[in-house]
């Protein structure tokens, strides 16, 4: 036993292996590969240094946030990681020798892109309900942040497939965004969303609209029949109760009377405009008989 003592007490020269981690990798790049991950050295020690190392952690650390450059090519000197795995050592061991080899270092640049997330969703809504308005998804865009390789071709993200059944209130769910298999090398600001909805039980109204014909010729005057189209409407029964014949612009165009048209005597309409709070608004009938006069 003392002999063992004895000898663990006295001062030796070993060679080890560290494994090599990189830190502070600068922000703006990607580290793709190095020239090495492990580096032989050459310690002095006692024998109670060498006896607790190697049952220890022989990882160290190179720091990258200065890593230099020349012609395209990025490297630390060993003068650079001798200094830094000096200092992570402990106060009894000294290195005394190390592999005189230039460490090499490939990078990607990075680049930062913010795109929408669009949920793919399919809504079953109960009978005399309704979406009142948009979707929404919170946060409505994502930023990525990755090779240009990689993020250069996505413009946007979306959700796992999510059905909502008989739906008769609002919803919101939390749910994950789909991360395409080329972004392996890529990261999120989120990697989760809210997709979440206003559903309103609706109600229904005709309001009458006038017809309105364009393109006329200037020397003719023209009369429809009927001079004015119902029109059903579906919206909440708040927004019902605020809709007016001149939030509608039901048109009828004298363009299409060309021909064999001429005989029919009738013009087909358009619903060109109606309130954004009313969610469905459907012509009673779609054409309208008509009499031209001279002026």
């Amino acid at each position: 036993m003392a002999w063992f003592v004895s000898n663990l007490s006295e001062t030796y020269t070993s060679g080890t292996t560290f494994d090599l981690n990189f830190t502070r990798i600068p922000e703006d790049k990607l580290l793709l590969s190095a020239s090495k991950e492990k580096l032989d050295v050459k310690l002095e020690a006692v024998g109670f240094q060498f006896l607790r190392f190697n049952f220890g952690n022989k990882d160290v650390d190179i720091d990258l946030s200065t890593v230099s450059e020349s012609e395209g090519r990025y490297f630390v000197t060993p003068d650079q990681f001798q200094q830094q795995i000096e200092k992570q050592l402990s106060n009894s061991m000294r290195l005394i020798q190390i592999v005189d080899d230039t460490l090499f270092f490939e990078f990607d640049a990075l680049l930062t892109k913010e795109v929408p997330v669009e949920p793919d969703i399919e809504l079953d809504l109960n009978q005399n309900y309704f979406l009142e308005g948009q979707i929404r998804v919170d946060p409505p865009m994502i930023t990525i942040t990755g090779p240009s390789n990689e993020v250069d071709t996505i413009v946007s993200l979306t959700t796992p497939r999510m059905e909502l059944n008989d739906l008769s209130s609002d919803f919101s769910q939390t749910t994950i965004i789909t991360i395409p298999d080329s972004l392996i090398n890529s990261t999120f600001s989120h990697k989760n969303v809210v997709v979440s909805g206003v559903v309103a039980k609706f109600s229904e109204k005709i309001i009458a609209v006038p017809v309105q014909v364009l393109n006329l010729p200037a020397a003719m005057t023209i009369q429809t029949f009927p001079e004015e189209i119902e029109i059903l409407c579906k919206a909440s029964v708040s927004n019902l109760k605020t809709i007016q014949s001149s939030d509608f612009r039901v048109v009828a165009d004298y363009k299409q009377v060309t021909g064999a048209n001429q005989r029919q005597k009738t013009l087909s309409l358009t619903l060109q405009k109606k309130p954004r709070n009313v969610f469905d608004a459907t012509l009673v009938q779609d054409k309208v008989a008509y009499i031209l006069k001279n002026k």
